[in-house]
């Protein structure tokens, strides 16, 4: 009919299912699953405590099916809502109950992501190869083979800048610091990765993740510590406990504070899904009482090592730069140097997104700790590459370009965050975009110094080994 009618769902099959276990005279529920069905239920004469359905019927085991008369609603018009329940042996034992949840429908996306990113690594693995063997290995027989300072004055290139290649940069205690936040943040993902993978750590229960890696992370403040002093000493510096003091604040505090404005919107709001004020103090001890302590021990064992010693001696007097081609802009570069670690998760991270934002559930992680390796082999890959074409144009400086190059994969990770915002989501209240972009800034600047640490020590080892090969007088 033309006229617009409405139905309501006034009856529900409920399927509970359960496993018995061979081994006890017991069983357990693994299983729930819910129907709903719209009947116009029926009865004989006038409705009493007794009185009895023909609709839906125990007795007569008269179970309600799809085929019944849909209730529909009107005015002063009774509705009688009704359910069934009805156990069913099930042969999913109780520690698969959550599989039926974890069902992997796009395992074909993933797999074609592995492979986009997997002949990513490929191609760069490919130019430095060719980096390595063939033009290293005739520039380092070449500079090796010549007999006269005259010869060694007419060459070009890398070898021109042995003496300011490893001359401390500029902030270079800021340098340190970010080194040694990006070592804490690797060992953090790193070892939730493999507990992931394990198993350890259950798809379902999120809060476990998310508490086990605030703990890997205060831990791990032992090596952050490490790394920035041992860093700080081969810049011969001499205040390596406010090195220390940096490294175990400046990051934690910087996070910390936008989470803390974060959730004060969330109060503001009066939702329930605000972090609880004992929580943000237990926060502060965890941070305060075992990170800053555990910073300054792994400080104190970086300061007593020997101080690492360079493969060449660096000049007193800075090499002025020559003029740089616009493809070596430092800007240019830098962005270029992003895009590759960036497409290498791209696919993964909209699983990623999609699971925290649209209540998924990632259960993957043997699909993210490939991704994960992945990125490791392109951040360092793409770095070496970049930084050999700086070195060959003559420009030394690349202790920042080497973190910013890889790090500014971030950029183009909060872009995508942005614009998932606007086409996947629908998210309408001010305080909800604010909590977004948020929480996506975190991420980012933390894939900032993910990223970042991992370009800077693959290009630390690569300018280490070029320069130790040759021969200099």
């Amino acid at each position: 009919s033309k006229e617009e009618k409405q139905f309501i769902n006034n009856h529900l099959t409920f399927t509970v299912k359960y496993h018995k276990d061979p081994h006890a005279d017991s069983a357990r529920i693994v299983g729930f699953e819910v129907k709903p069905f719209s009947v116009k239920h029926e009865y004989k004469g006038e409705w009493s405590e007794k009185t009895r359905l023909t609709t839906c019927d125990p007795q007569a085991k008269r179970a309600v099916t799809s085929s019944e008369s849909p209730q529909e609603v009107e005015e002063t018009r009774e509705i009688i809502f009704t359910y069934d329940v009805e156990f069913q042996e099930s042969d999913v034992k109780w520690a698969y109950r959550w599989d039926t949840y974890l069902l992997m429908a796009d395992d074909q996306i993933h797999w074609f992501s592995i492979v986009n990113s997997l002949m990513t690594v490929l191609f760069l693995s490919g130019m430095v190869a060719m980096i390595m063997l063939r033009t290293l290995y005739r520039d380092i027989s070449k500079y090796n083979q010549l007999e006269t300072q005259e010869e060694a004055q007419e060459e070009t290139g890398w070898k021109l800048v042995h003496g300011d290649v490893f001359r401390a940069p500029a902030n270079s205690d800021l340098l340190c610091v970010y080194v040694g936040t990006g070592v804490q943040f690797f060992g953090m993902i790193l070892v939730t990765m493999i507990f992931a993978l394990l198993g350890f750590l259950s798809p379902s229960n999120r809060g476990g993740l998310m508490t086990a890696m605030l703990l890997l992370w205060v831990f791990m403040g032992l090596f952050a510590g490490y790394s920035s002093v041992r860093l700080y000493k081969l810049f011969k510096g001499t205040e390596w406990k406010k090195i220390t003091l940096k490294t175990a604040f400046m990051f934690p505090a910087t996070i910390f504070s936008i989470f803390f404005v974060l959730n004060a919107l969330i109060w503001g709001q009066k939702s329930s899904g605000a972090v609880p004020f004992g929580t943000m103090i237990a926060l502060v001890l965890l941070w305060f009482g075992i990170s800053v302590p555990l910073v300054f021990i792994g400080s104190h064992i970086g300061i007593q090592k020997p101080t690492i010693q360079d493969p060449v001696k660096t000049s007193k007097i800075p090499r002025q730069i020559p003029e740089q081609a616009w493809y070596m802009n430092p800007t240019f570069s830098i962005l270029i140097g992003g895009i590759l670690p960036f497409g290498a998760v791209f696919f993964e991270l909209f699983f990623i997104l999609t699971s925290i934002w649209l209540h998924r559930f990632y259960y993957i992680f043997g699909f993210l700790f490939i991704v994960f390796v992945i990125l490791i082999v392109t951040c360092a890959e793409i770095t070496i590459v970049l930084c050999y074409f700086q070195l060959c144009s003559e420009d030394y400086r690349w202790w920042w370009r080497s973190y910013l190059t890889s790090g500014s994969s971030a950029l183009y990770l909060f872009l995508y965050a942005a614009f998932y915002f606007f086409t996947k989501l629908d998210i309408t209240k001010p305080v909800s975009g604010v909590l977004y972009f948020g929480y996506m800034l975190i991420v980012s600047y933390s894939f900032f110094v993910l990223t970042g640490t991992i370009g800077f020590y693959a290009c630390f080892r690569f300018t280490r080994l070029i320069y130790s090969s040759v021969k200099i007088e």
